[in-house]
């Protein structure tokens, strides 16, 4: 099936607009990259790319036909799935997580994998833009992650639930409310080159504080073990299951009601029809009892 490795060939030359690049996805030389591309513009009668030295940009006709690409290798795809009992689950999805998620996930799909065989899942973690962006380009089937404002017709959202934002302190912190703790310590950020990052960011403008900033992680356990040892003070979302309530060296204040909600949605990011809808939706329905399971254990 020549022309079904092309497309996927294409696929990736489309994805990195560079043949160099897509040789190192498919594992296949420049060269190999190149006479696939150049076989299946001669197939479907067109040029499908603006080439500029080593870049390959899809012209018109290139974008224009990378949505039917898509389609028809879903549908073989789905063709090529084994043949299931009713209730069986079997084939290999690829599903990407946010790292507040990966714990779940992770024993979700060991428990699914133990039940079903025939099923293999490959998990792997990263930021949710660089995610929703494999979603997107069909590297990957799914992924948990922070919804985004953007909308892609593309895709699907599945939401599981949402995390209020806080302030985290420690005790010893002066400040009676939300805006005297964040003026009077040093403020741990975090990274603002991300989803969460981005909404603390707006928020903080929101409350017009001015900031004492210390540092920018990309990492929300880290900051919080820093405010345990009184390094400073964050703004973070409350993650689902995490029970920091009940640590002595941390005290959780609520941003003001004037803010109005202030929440982080978590959910699924799918793409639509793809060839393992079944195996995703069965995922997701586990990852949401286990997270409804998780919040209410440390709320009791």
């Amino acid at each position: 099936m020549s022309t079904i490795r092309f497309f996927r060939t294409f696929l990736a030359v489309a994805h990195h607009g560079s043949f160099s690049e897509a040789a190192e996805q498919v594992a296949l030389t420049q060269a190999a990259v190149s006479f696939q591309m150049r076989s299946l513009e001669a197939e479907l009668g067109r040029e499908l790319f603006d080439r500029s030295g080593r870049l390959a940009i899809l012209n018109a006709a290139g974008r224009e036909l990378l949505p039917e690409i898509k389609q028809l290798l879903d549908l073989y795809d789905r063709m090529k799935l084994p043949r299931t009992a009713p209730g069986e689950l079997a084939g290999s999805v690829s599903v990407g997580s946010i790292v507040s998620c990966m714990g779940t996930l992770s024993k979700v799909v060991s428990g699914l994998k133990k039940r079903h065989p025939r099923l293999d899942v490959r998990v792997l973690s990263g930021k949710a833009s660089e995610l929703a962006g494999k979603v997107e380009d069909g590297e990957l089937d799914a992924a948990f992650l922070v919804e985004a404002g953007r909308k892609m017709a593309s895709t699907r959202w599945v939401p599981l639930y949402e995390e209020p934002l806080v302030v985290l302190a420690p005790p010893s912190a002066p400040g009676a409310d939300v805006r005297e703790v964040l003026t009077r310590n040093p403020f741990l950020r975090f990274d603002r080159t991300q989803r969460t990052g981005l909404q603390i960011d707006r928020l903080l403008r929101r409350l017009g504080v001015a900031l004492n900033e210390f540092l920018e992680l990309n990492a929300i356990e880290t900051l919080v073990e820093l405010v345990r040892q009184e390094v400073g003070v964050t703004l973070l979302p409350l993650i689902n299951g995490a029970n920091w309530q009940a640590s002595p060296a941390l005290r959780i204040l609520p941003l003001p009601a004037d803010l109005g909600p202030a929440m982080r949605a978590v959910g699924m990011l799918e793409r639509r029809e793809h060839a393992r809808q079944g195996i995703t939706a069965a995922i997701c329905a586990e990852c949401a009892a286990a997270f409804q399971a998780r919040a209410a254990q440390a709320s009791a």
